[in-house]
């Protein structure tokens, strides 16, 4: 039997990866974002595998990112980067964005979008 998990509901590995890709291509074009996309290395691959590796254990699925770098600790790796905001609200348009192209429940649509919006909030760091 398998686990509804949202990582399940929402399309799983593929899924994820398309909400990815579509994240990191805002972020790379929406020029109302470019002082994120700044702090972000010019080659996003790592970053997109990270976040993709992230996405898929928070949301219930393959813990990708623990059993490669060990607990996420967030807050902490985000430390060495200026997050205020600003870069708060440029990240959440980006995902508000991609997850408006998913297909999904309303409820966990909203759901997954404040507790992204609250994710993304203990972030800053300035």
């Amino acid at each position: 039997m398998t686990t509804l998990t949202p990582y399940v509901v929402i399309g799983g590995e593929p899924a994820i990866l398309n909400l990815v890709e579509r994240f990191y291509f805002y972020m790379d074009t929406l020029p109302e974002v470019k002082p994120l996309r700044d702090i972000h290395q010019p080659d996003l691959s790592s970053a997109k595998s990270k976040l993709f590796k992230y996405i898929s254990g928070w949301l219930g699925g393959p813990n990708l990112f623990i059993e490669e770098f060990g607990h996420p600790m967030l807050r902490a790796r985000h430390l060495p980067f200026s997050i205020g905001e600003q870069e708060r609200d440029q990240w959440m348009l980006c995902m508000n964005m991609a997850i408006a192209e998913m297909t999904m429940d309303p409820t966990l649509r909203t759901n997954l979008l404040n507790a992204l919006q609250d994710l993304s909030t203990h972030m800053i760091n300035r």
